[in-house]
Protein backbone atom coordinates (compact mmCIF):
# COMPACT_ATOMS: atom_id res chain seq x y z
CA UNK A 1 0.00 0.00 0.00
CA UNK A 2 1.33 3.44 -0.97
CA UNK A 3 1.59 5.66 2.08
CA UNK A 4 0.90 9.37 2.09
CA UNK A 5 4.15 11.29 1.98
CA UNK A 6 4.94 14.02 4.44
CA UNK A 7 4.66 17.37 2.72
CA UNK A 8 3.31 17.42 -0.81
CA UNK A 9 0.56 14.89 -1.46
CA UNK A 10 1.79 12.47 -4.17
CA UNK A 11 -1.35 13.02 -6.22
CA UNK A 12 -0.14 16.52 -7.07
CA UNK A 13 2.92 15.04 -8.81
CA UNK A 14 0.52 13.08 -11.01
CA UNK A 15 -1.38 16.29 -11.75
CA UNK A 16 1.79 18.22 -12.67
CA UNK A 17 3.06 15.55 -15.05
CA UNK A 18 -0.42 15.16 -16.53
CA UNK A 19 -0.53 18.90 -17.15
CA UNK A 20 2.71 18.74 -19.16
CA UNK A 21 1.55 15.73 -21.20
CA UNK A 22 -1.79 17.45 -21.84
CA UNK A 23 0.00 20.63 -22.89
CA UNK A 24 1.96 18.75 -25.54
CA UNK A 25 -0.99 16.63 -26.70
CA UNK A 26 -3.53 19.43 -26.94
CA UNK A 27 -0.98 21.78 -28.43
CA UNK A 28 -0.17 19.32 -31.19
CA UNK A 29 -3.81 18.48 -31.87
CA UNK A 30 -5.43 21.90 -31.53
CA UNK A 31 -2.44 23.91 -32.71
CA UNK A 32 -2.90 22.84 -36.31
CA UNK A 33 -3.47 26.46 -37.42
CA UNK A 34 0.17 27.35 -38.20
CA UNK A 35 0.51 24.12 -40.23
CA UNK A 36 -2.51 24.71 -42.51
CA UNK A 37 -1.03 27.06 -45.11
CA UNK A 38 2.41 25.33 -45.32
CA UNK A 39 0.72 21.95 -45.76
CA UNK A 40 -1.56 23.36 -48.46
CA UNK A 41 1.44 24.68 -50.39
CA UNK A 42 3.52 21.53 -49.88
CA UNK A 43 0.85 19.09 -51.06
CA UNK A 44 -0.81 21.49 -53.55
CA UNK A 45 -4.31 20.97 -52.10
CA UNK A 46 -7.24 23.26 -51.35
CA UNK A 47 -8.23 24.61 -47.97
CA UNK A 48 -11.36 22.43 -48.10
CA UNK A 49 -9.21 19.31 -48.54
CA UNK A 50 -6.98 20.23 -45.60
CA UNK A 51 -10.11 21.02 -43.58
CA UNK A 52 -11.45 17.55 -44.43
CA UNK A 53 -8.23 15.97 -43.15
CA UNK A 54 -8.46 18.01 -39.97
CA UNK A 55 -12.09 16.94 -39.53
CA UNK A 56 -11.16 13.28 -39.91
CA UNK A 57 -8.34 13.77 -37.42
CA UNK A 58 -10.76 15.22 -34.88
CA UNK A 59 -13.11 12.25 -35.31
CA UNK A 60 -10.25 9.78 -34.87
CA UNK A 61 -9.10 11.68 -31.79
CA UNK A 62 -12.62 11.27 -30.45
CA UNK A 63 -12.90 7.60 -31.44
CA UNK A 64 -9.74 6.88 -29.48
CA UNK A 65 -11.14 8.50 -26.31
CA UNK A 66 -13.56 5.78 -25.13
CA UNK A 67 -11.00 3.14 -26.10
CA UNK A 68 -8.38 4.91 -23.99
CA UNK A 69 -10.86 5.21 -21.11
CA UNK A 70 -11.72 1.51 -21.34
CA UNK A 71 -8.06 0.44 -21.46
CA UNK A 72 -7.23 2.65 -18.47
CA UNK A 73 -9.85 0.77 -16.47
CA UNK A 74 -8.89 -2.67 -17.75
CA UNK A 75 -5.11 -2.26 -17.62
CA UNK A 76 -3.49 0.98 -16.39
CA UNK A 77 -2.72 4.57 -17.28
CA UNK A 78 0.91 3.58 -17.83
CA UNK A 79 -0.09 0.99 -20.45
CA UNK A 80 -2.31 3.48 -22.29
CA UNK A 81 0.34 6.23 -22.36
CA UNK A 82 3.06 3.93 -23.70
CA UNK A 83 0.74 2.45 -26.32
CA UNK A 84 -0.19 5.94 -27.43
CA UNK A 85 3.47 6.91 -27.66
CA UNK A 86 4.23 4.04 -30.04
CA UNK A 87 1.33 5.01 -32.33
CA UNK A 88 2.34 8.69 -32.27
CA UNK A 89 5.97 8.04 -33.17
CA UNK A 90 5.14 5.71 -36.08
CA UNK A 91 2.52 8.17 -37.37
CA UNK A 92 4.87 11.15 -37.26
CA UNK A 93 7.58 9.23 -39.10
CA UNK A 94 5.11 8.28 -41.81
CA UNK A 95 3.87 11.88 -42.08
CA UNK A 96 7.24 13.61 -42.38
CA UNK A 97 8.68 11.07 -44.84
CA UNK A 98 5.85 11.07 -47.40
CA UNK A 99 5.02 13.30 -50.34
CA UNK A 100 1.88 11.35 -51.19
CA UNK A 101 -1.26 13.20 -50.15
CA UNK A 102 -3.20 10.02 -49.33
CA UNK A 103 -0.45 8.56 -47.16
CA UNK A 104 -0.40 11.96 -45.43
CA UNK A 105 -4.17 11.68 -45.02
CA UNK A 106 -3.89 8.40 -43.13
CA UNK A 107 -0.69 8.96 -41.13
CA UNK A 108 -1.51 12.51 -40.02
CA UNK A 109 -5.29 12.62 -40.23
CA UNK A 110 -6.06 9.13 -38.91
CA UNK A 111 -3.28 7.40 -36.99
CA UNK A 112 -1.57 10.37 -35.34
CA UNK A 113 -4.85 11.64 -33.93
CA UNK A 114 -5.80 8.16 -32.74
CA UNK A 115 -2.48 7.89 -30.91
CA UNK A 116 -2.87 11.33 -29.33
CA UNK A 117 -6.18 10.18 -27.81
CA UNK A 118 -4.13 7.81 -25.63
CA UNK A 119 -2.10 10.70 -24.19
CA UNK A 120 -5.09 13.07 -23.92
CA UNK A 121 -6.85 14.28 -20.75
CA UNK A 122 -9.17 11.25 -20.97
CA UNK A 123 -6.22 8.97 -20.26
CA UNK A 124 -5.21 10.78 -17.06
CA UNK A 125 -8.54 12.07 -15.72
CA UNK A 126 -9.59 8.71 -14.13
CA UNK A 127 -6.36 8.32 -12.17
CA UNK A 128 -6.49 11.94 -10.99
CA UNK A 129 -10.12 11.47 -9.93
CA UNK A 130 -9.14 8.40 -7.91
CA UNK A 131 -6.34 10.25 -6.14
CA UNK A 132 -8.54 13.27 -5.35
CA UNK A 133 -11.95 13.42 -3.66
CA UNK A 134 -12.26 16.63 -1.66
CA UNK A 135 -10.16 18.63 -4.15
CA UNK A 136 -11.23 16.86 -7.33
CA UNK A 137 -12.51 20.03 -9.00
CA UNK A 138 -9.30 21.88 -8.24
CA UNK A 139 -7.09 19.04 -9.47
CA UNK A 140 -9.00 18.72 -12.75
CA UNK A 141 -8.88 22.49 -13.23
CA UNK A 142 -5.11 22.36 -12.88
CA UNK A 143 -5.10 19.60 -15.48
CA UNK A 144 -6.96 21.91 -17.85
CA UNK A 145 -4.16 24.43 -17.38
CA UNK A 146 -2.09 22.09 -19.54
CA UNK A 147 -4.60 22.46 -22.36
CA UNK A 148 -4.46 26.24 -22.08
CA UNK A 149 -0.67 26.22 -22.03
CA UNK A 150 -0.71 24.05 -25.15
CA UNK A 151 -2.77 26.68 -26.97
CA UNK A 152 -0.71 29.55 -25.57
CA UNK A 153 2.72 28.11 -26.29
CA UNK A 154 2.20 25.90 -29.32
CA UNK A 155 0.78 28.42 -31.80
CA UNK A 156 3.55 31.05 -31.62
CA UNK A 157 6.24 28.40 -31.08
CA UNK A 158 5.08 26.29 -34.02
CA UNK A 159 4.84 29.40 -36.23
CA UNK A 160 8.43 30.33 -35.39
CA UNK A 161 9.73 26.79 -35.88
CA UNK A 162 7.88 26.32 -39.18
CA UNK A 163 9.29 29.57 -40.53
CA UNK A 164 12.76 28.52 -39.40
CA UNK A 165 12.91 24.86 -40.40
CA UNK A 166 9.63 23.83 -42.07
CA UNK A 167 6.56 21.99 -40.85
CA UNK A 168 8.07 18.50 -41.22
CA UNK A 169 11.06 19.21 -38.97
CA UNK A 170 8.78 20.94 -36.48
CA UNK A 171 6.50 17.91 -36.24
CA UNK A 172 9.49 15.59 -35.81
CA UNK A 173 10.92 17.69 -32.97
CA UNK A 174 7.64 17.49 -31.07
CA UNK A 175 7.59 13.71 -31.54
CA UNK A 176 11.03 13.49 -29.93
CA UNK A 177 9.80 15.58 -26.98
CA UNK A 178 6.97 13.06 -26.51
CA UNK A 179 9.49 10.25 -26.09
CA UNK A 180 11.60 12.19 -23.60
CA UNK A 181 8.55 13.08 -21.52
CA UNK A 182 6.21 10.10 -21.53
CA UNK A 183 8.54 7.13 -20.98
CA UNK A 184 9.93 8.25 -17.58
CA UNK A 185 6.56 9.71 -16.54
CA UNK A 186 4.69 6.48 -17.26
CA UNK A 187 7.22 4.39 -15.36
CA UNK A 188 7.90 6.61 -12.35
CA UNK A 189 4.86 8.80 -11.70
CA UNK A 190 1.57 7.14 -12.65
CA UNK A 191 0.92 4.89 -9.67
CA UNK A 192 -2.47 3.19 -9.78
CA UNK A 193 -2.68 2.24 -6.10
CA UNK A 194 -4.30 5.07 -4.15
CA UNK A 195 -3.87 5.65 -0.39
CA UNK A 196 -6.86 4.96 1.84
CA UNK A 197 -9.21 7.93 1.78
CA UNK A 198 -7.30 9.69 -0.98
CA UNK A 199 -7.05 13.43 -0.20
CA UNK A 200 -9.97 13.69 2.23
CA UNK A 201 -11.30 12.20 5.41
CA UNK A 202 -13.98 9.59 5.13
CA UNK A 203 -17.39 11.27 4.92
CA UNK A 204 -20.10 9.25 6.59
CA UNK A 205 -22.94 11.75 6.35
CA UNK A 206 -26.26 10.30 5.22
CA UNK A 207 -26.38 12.54 2.14
CA UNK A 208 -22.93 11.45 1.00
CA UNK A 209 -23.68 7.80 1.65
CA UNK A 210 -26.95 8.04 -0.28
CA UNK A 211 -25.29 9.65 -3.29
CA UNK A 212 -22.47 7.10 -3.16
CA UNK A 213 -24.94 4.22 -3.01
CA UNK A 214 -26.58 5.44 -6.21
CA UNK A 215 -23.35 5.93 -8.17
CA UNK A 216 -21.80 2.66 -7.02
CA UNK A 217 -24.76 0.64 -8.35
CA UNK A 218 -25.18 2.50 -11.64
CA UNK A 219 -24.31 0.69 -14.86
CA UNK A 220 -22.88 2.52 -17.86
CA UNK A 221 -26.11 1.73 -19.70
CA UNK A 222 -28.16 3.54 -17.07
CA UNK A 223 -25.75 6.44 -17.11
CA UNK A 224 -25.91 7.02 -20.88
CA UNK A 225 -29.71 6.86 -20.77
CA UNK A 226 -29.91 9.70 -18.29
CA UNK A 227 -30.78 13.21 -19.42
CA UNK A 228 -27.95 14.65 -17.34
CA UNK A 229 -25.34 12.71 -19.30
CA UNK A 230 -26.54 14.09 -22.63
CA UNK A 231 -26.64 17.60 -21.22
CA UNK A 232 -22.96 17.23 -20.42
CA UNK A 233 -22.30 15.78 -23.90
CA UNK A 234 -24.11 18.74 -25.50
CA UNK A 235 -21.85 21.14 -23.65
CA UNK A 236 -18.74 19.23 -24.67
CA UNK A 237 -19.95 19.25 -28.30
CA UNK A 238 -20.04 23.06 -28.18
CA UNK A 239 -16.67 23.11 -26.45
CA UNK A 240 -15.14 20.93 -29.16
CA UNK A 241 -16.80 22.95 -31.94
CA UNK A 242 -15.31 26.18 -30.63
CA UNK A 243 -11.88 24.97 -29.51
CA UNK A 244 -11.10 23.11 -32.73
CA UNK A 245 -12.37 25.95 -34.89
CA UNK A 246 -10.05 28.26 -32.99
CA UNK A 247 -7.12 25.87 -33.24
CA UNK A 248 -7.48 25.06 -36.94
CA UNK A 249 -8.88 28.25 -38.49
CA UNK A 250 -8.32 31.25 -36.21
CA UNK A 251 -4.78 31.92 -37.44
CA UNK A 252 -5.70 31.57 -41.16
CA UNK A 253 -8.85 33.66 -40.52
CA UNK A 254 -6.84 36.48 -38.96
CA UNK A 255 -4.29 36.35 -41.78
CA UNK A 256 -7.17 36.57 -44.28
CA UNK A 257 -8.29 39.65 -42.31
CA UNK A 258 -4.89 41.23 -43.02
CA UNK A 259 -3.24 40.54 -39.69
CA UNK A 260 0.47 39.65 -39.84
CA UNK A 261 1.18 35.92 -39.20
CA UNK A 262 3.10 36.72 -36.01
CA UNK A 263 0.27 38.93 -34.70
CA UNK A 264 -2.33 36.31 -35.62
CA UNK A 265 -0.52 33.46 -33.89
CA UNK A 266 0.24 35.59 -30.82
CA UNK A 267 -3.39 36.70 -30.63
CA UNK A 268 -4.57 33.08 -30.54
CA UNK A 269 -1.78 32.14 -28.16
CA UNK A 270 -2.76 35.00 -25.86
CA UNK A 271 -6.09 33.29 -25.22
CA UNK A 272 -4.30 30.28 -23.78
CA UNK A 273 -1.73 32.42 -21.97
CA UNK A 274 -4.38 34.39 -20.08
CA UNK A 275 -6.32 31.16 -19.50
CA UNK A 276 -3.36 29.68 -17.64
CA UNK A 277 -3.68 32.32 -14.94
CA UNK A 278 -7.48 32.45 -14.97
CA UNK A 279 -7.50 28.69 -14.46
CA UNK A 280 -5.64 29.13 -11.19
CA UNK A 281 -8.41 31.46 -10.00
CA UNK A 282 -11.18 29.17 -11.21
CA UNK A 283 -9.44 26.21 -9.60
CA UNK A 284 -9.54 27.95 -6.22
CA UNK A 285 -13.34 28.28 -6.39
CA UNK A 286 -14.22 25.11 -8.33
CA UNK A 287 -15.08 23.09 -5.23
CA UNK A 288 -16.87 25.94 -3.44
CA UNK A 289 -19.41 27.05 -6.08
CA UNK A 290 -22.05 25.32 -8.16
CA UNK A 291 -20.22 23.74 -11.08
CA UNK A 292 -23.27 24.10 -13.32
CA UNK A 293 -23.26 27.87 -12.85
CA UNK A 294 -19.55 28.01 -13.59
CA UNK A 295 -20.17 26.10 -16.83
CA UNK A 296 -22.93 28.53 -17.76
CA UNK A 297 -20.61 31.49 -17.23
CA UNK A 298 -17.71 29.89 -19.14
CA UNK A 299 -19.74 28.91 -22.21
CA UNK A 300 -21.72 32.16 -22.40
CA UNK A 301 -18.75 34.54 -22.24
CA UNK A 302 -16.74 32.33 -24.59
CA UNK A 303 -19.55 32.56 -27.14
CA UNK A 304 -19.42 36.35 -27.06
CA UNK A 305 -15.65 36.15 -27.43
CA UNK A 306 -15.94 34.32 -30.77
CA UNK A 307 -17.99 37.17 -32.17
CA UNK A 308 -15.41 39.65 -30.94
CA UNK A 309 -12.60 37.64 -32.50
CA UNK A 310 -14.03 37.46 -36.01
CA UNK A 311 -14.98 41.16 -36.00
CA UNK A 312 -11.62 42.45 -34.68
CA UNK A 313 -10.36 45.33 -36.83
CA UNK A 314 -6.86 46.02 -35.51
CA UNK A 315 -4.09 44.37 -33.51
CA UNK A 316 -4.89 45.92 -30.15
CA UNK A 317 -8.58 45.09 -30.51
CA UNK A 318 -7.57 41.50 -31.31
CA UNK A 319 -5.34 41.30 -28.23
CA UNK A 320 -8.07 42.78 -26.00
CA UNK A 321 -10.68 40.27 -27.22
CA UNK A 322 -8.16 37.42 -26.86
CA UNK A 323 -7.30 38.46 -23.29
CA UNK A 324 -10.97 38.74 -22.28
CA UNK A 325 -11.75 35.41 -23.94
CA UNK A 326 -8.84 33.80 -22.14
CA UNK A 327 -10.42 34.64 -18.79
CA UNK A 328 -13.13 32.03 -19.41
CA UNK A 329 -11.48 29.81 -21.99
CA UNK A 330 -10.50 27.11 -19.53
CA UNK A 331 -12.60 25.02 -17.23
CA UNK A 332 -15.38 23.57 -19.37
CA UNK A 333 -13.69 20.18 -19.66
CA UNK A 334 -12.59 20.21 -16.01
CA UNK A 335 -16.09 21.09 -14.80
CA UNK A 336 -17.72 18.54 -17.12
CA UNK A 337 -15.49 15.70 -15.97
CA UNK A 338 -15.95 16.71 -12.31
CA UNK A 339 -19.75 16.72 -12.73
CA UNK A 340 -19.55 13.31 -14.45
CA UNK A 341 -17.56 11.93 -11.52
CA UNK A 342 -19.95 13.41 -8.97
CA UNK A 343 -23.11 12.19 -10.73
CA UNK A 344 -22.02 8.74 -11.94
CA UNK A 345 -19.03 7.79 -9.79
CA UNK A 346 -15.31 7.44 -10.45
CA UNK A 347 -15.62 3.78 -11.49
CA UNK A 348 -17.51 4.71 -14.67
CA UNK A 349 -15.69 7.98 -15.27
CA UNK A 350 -13.12 6.72 -17.78
CA UNK A 351 -15.55 5.15 -20.22
CA UNK A 352 -18.28 7.79 -19.75
CA UNK A 353 -15.82 10.62 -20.17
CA UNK A 354 -14.34 8.90 -23.21
CA UNK A 355 -17.72 8.62 -24.94
CA UNK A 356 -18.66 12.15 -23.93
CA UNK A 357 -15.39 13.41 -25.36
CA UNK A 358 -16.29 11.74 -28.63
CA UNK A 359 -19.11 14.30 -28.77
CA UNK A 360 -16.47 16.98 -28.18
CA UNK A 361 -14.50 15.72 -31.17
CA UNK A 362 -17.57 15.38 -33.41
CA UNK A 363 -18.17 19.06 -32.75
CA UNK A 364 -14.52 19.72 -33.54
CA UNK A 365 -14.69 17.74 -36.77
CA UNK A 366 -17.75 19.65 -37.95
CA UNK A 367 -16.24 23.04 -37.15
CA UNK A 368 -12.87 22.13 -38.68
CA UNK A 369 -14.60 21.31 -41.96
CA UNK A 370 -17.03 24.23 -41.87
CA UNK A 371 -14.21 26.65 -41.16
CA UNK A 372 -12.59 25.95 -44.53
CA UNK A 373 -15.69 25.05 -46.54
CA UNK A 374 -17.69 28.02 -45.26
CA UNK A 375 -14.97 30.47 -46.23
CA UNK A 376 -14.59 29.08 -49.73
CA UNK A 377 -18.37 28.95 -50.33
CA UNK A 378 -19.50 32.18 -48.62
CA UNK A 379 -16.27 34.17 -48.74
CA UNK A 380 -16.43 35.00 -45.03
CA UNK A 381 -15.43 33.52 -41.69
CA UNK A 382 -18.49 35.01 -39.99
CA UNK A 383 -20.43 31.87 -40.97
CA UNK A 384 -18.32 29.41 -38.95
CA UNK A 385 -17.38 31.72 -36.08
CA UNK A 386 -21.01 32.85 -35.75
CA UNK A 387 -22.09 29.20 -35.48
CA UNK A 388 -19.50 28.72 -32.74
CA UNK A 389 -20.99 31.61 -30.79
CA UNK A 390 -24.50 30.17 -31.19
CA UNK A 391 -23.53 26.66 -30.01
CA UNK A 392 -21.66 28.04 -26.99
CA UNK A 393 -24.52 30.25 -25.83
CA UNK A 394 -26.93 27.32 -26.27
CA UNK A 395 -24.56 25.10 -24.27
CA UNK A 396 -24.50 27.64 -21.46
CA UNK A 397 -28.28 27.34 -21.02
CA UNK A 398 -28.23 23.53 -21.25
CA UNK A 399 -25.43 23.29 -18.69
CA UNK A 400 -27.28 25.47 -16.21
CA UNK A 401 -30.16 22.94 -16.28
CA UNK A 402 -28.02 19.89 -15.38
CA UNK A 403 -29.36 18.29 -12.15
CA UNK A 404 -27.12 18.45 -9.09
CA UNK A 405 -27.63 14.77 -8.25
CA UNK A 406 -29.17 11.53 -9.51
CA UNK A 407 -31.66 9.46 -7.55
CA UNK A 408 -33.14 6.05 -8.19
CA UNK A 409 -36.61 7.56 -8.08
CA UNK A 410 -35.87 9.69 -11.13
CA UNK A 411 -34.90 6.72 -13.30
CA UNK A 412 -37.23 5.26 -15.84
CA UNK A 413 -38.85 1.87 -15.00
CA UNK A 414 -36.99 0.03 -17.75
CA UNK A 415 -33.69 1.39 -16.38
CA UNK A 416 -34.43 -0.03 -12.94
CA UNK A 417 -35.35 -3.39 -14.51
CA UNK A 418 -32.11 -3.48 -16.51
CA UNK A 419 -30.11 -2.69 -13.39
CA UNK A 420 -31.93 -5.39 -11.40
CA UNK A 421 -31.22 -7.93 -14.14
CA UNK A 422 -27.56 -6.93 -14.30
CA UNK A 423 -27.26 -7.23 -10.51
CA UNK A 424 -28.85 -10.69 -10.57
Amino acid sequence: MIQKRQGIYFGWYIVIVSMIITMLTVGLRLGIGPFVLPMMEDFHVTRTFISTIISVSMIMYGVGMPIAGYLCGKYSTKFVLLLGLVIIELSVLGTVLTNNVWIFFFTYGVFLSFGLAFTSPVAVTPIISRWFVRQRGRALFFLSTGSMAGIAIFNPLATFMIESSGWRSTLLIFAIIFVILIIPAAILVFKEEVPEGADSKKDSSSAQLSARAVTQTLTWREAVRSKAYWQIVAGLFACGFSMNLLGSHAVPMLIDHQFAPAAASFGVGLIGLVAIFSTLVLASIADRFDKRKLLFFIYFIRGLGFLGLVFSQNTWQLYLVAALGGLVWSGSIAMSSAILGNLFGVKLLGVLYGWAYLGHQIGGAISSFLGGWGYEVFGTHVFSFGLAAFTLISASIISYLIPDKLTRQKMEPDQRIDNHTASS
